[in-house]
């Protein structure tokens, strides 16, 4: 069924660009968008539908790349003590951190873990996401991470948005494996990876790189048993210090190395040969109140495409609004709004390997898009908070209406 979208402006992405198209009209088939271009050229059909959109800015739907949306627990009391100067490293020390989200999402049960990931990413959803990744890594066992990687499974079955989902078992170390981080990794690479990929619930491999969790020995183990499973690969890499890992990444030609904010400008080269894209988490640079920027000329000058991403999580980004990662990436690490917006479609779906069906309005690829009540692509931006939405569109049908 052909509907007709028109009277609006379009900010098509096309090639990571605004690529604006004024007094514009879409047309979508089926799931698909069929034609997209001035309405003064609209060619002649028949439609079964002309919705008028009110002079609303449409944007390729906004894709969250980076979550961690299933946990169990709460972890508030630590954004107190990092209030009063107690470091993430402190409290992981304690049993504090990951570990405690560890605890509470082993002991919670499948539905209770669905229950709360739907209530937190609903008001990413209203606010115009249509794509998202969500990774495993608090289970940190066979059961508890085949029991979120289920959950996410199964919001990819209930949500009106695409679901991918990346196993994070390396994401620290678990308690019975204390002091035997190579025994773990093993066991990562020889029973989990097989056993959770047999049962079809991982899109993608993560790990994290840090002295705080896994070298980039380690995790080359992991990389290689995910090649051998023919699934690709991601990582959080220099986040707190600088260990190579996007190098690393590059050399697997991951879909995305993410945090990068010690990453050098080889570490830089060497992604932007690779194609791996650099996901950027402002919300998480923000509440461990960082300072060390991550180097956003040197990505330019090497061509590497920046992504940005809620990292939406308990410990260190509690965040439900991707548009409000657009401002701190914008104001905190200095991007212009246009790659604010590239980094949140075109790329963000590149660093999920979706770069063909998602990220533009173009023909071919998916009619996921929003019309927004703005009067300019940088208000997106600009704005802190408020309800800009006026309809989420999804496989060209509406899911949300402001």
């Amino acid at each position: 069924m052909k509907r007709l979208w028109q009277h609006c402006h379009a900010a098509t992405l096309k090639g990571g660009k605004y690529s604006i198209v004024e007094d514009a009209a879409l047309v979508t088939d089926g799931p698909l968008i069929h034609w997209i271009g001035p309405r003064a050229e609209l060619p002649p059909g028949d439609y079964a539908e002309r919705i008028d959109l009110g002079g609303a800015w449409l944007t390729p739907g906004l894709i969250d790349c980076h979550t961690h949306a299933v946990f169990g627990g709460n972890r508030s009391g630590e954004f107190e003590q990092r209030l009063e100067g107690v470091s993430y490293a402190e409290i992981a020390a304690a049993g504090g951190g990951i570990a405690s989200t560890v605890r509470a999402t082993r002991e919670a049960s499948e539905e209770e873990l669905l229950a709360s990931a739907r209530k937190r990413l609903e008001p990413l959803l209203r606010d115009g996401v249509t794509a998202l990744e969500i990774k495993s890594g608090y289970g940190l066992d066979l059961a508890s991470e085949r029991k979120m990687l289920r959950v996410i499974r199964r919001l990819g079955e209930r949500l009106p948005a695409t679901v991918r989902s990346t196993c994070l078992a390396a994401h620290a170390l678990p308690p019975e494996y204390a002091g035997r981080a190579d025994d773990y990794i093993e066991h990562i690479c020889s029973t989990m990876l097989p056993a959770l990929a047999g049962e079809g619930l991982v899109d993608a491999v993560d790990a994290f790189c840090e002295h705080l969790a896994f070298s980039p020995a380690q995790v080359e183990r992991v990389f290689i048993a995910a090649r051998e499973l023919g699934l690709p690969v991601k990582l959080h890499a220099e986040q707190l210090s600088s260990l190579h890992g996007s190098s690393l990444a590059a050399r697997y030609r991951a879909l995305s190395a993410d945090h990068l904010e010690y990453m050098t400008e080889d570490d830089a080269r060497a992604m932007g040969e690779a194609g791996t894209v650099a996901v950027l988490l402002p919300g998480a640079f923000y509440l461990l109140r960082e300072t060390q920027l991550p180097p956003i000329d040197a990505l330019r000058r090497h061509g590497v495409a920046m992504a940005i991403a809620s990292d939406l999580n308990p410990g260190t980004s509690p965040a439900l609004s991707l548009r409000l990662m657009l401002n701190m990436a914008c104001t905190l690490f200095r991007l212009t709004p246009e790659e604010a917006l590239a980094g949140v479609t075109l790329h963000a779906a590149r660093a999920l390997g979706l770069e063909a069906s998602h990220g533009s309005l173009e023909v071919g690829k998916l009619a996921d898009f929003v019309a927004w009540d703005i009067e300019r692509p940088a208000e997106l931006a600009y704005w802190l908070g408020g309800d800009l939405p006026k309809r989420v569109i999804r496989h060209a049908e509406e899911v949300y209406r402001g």
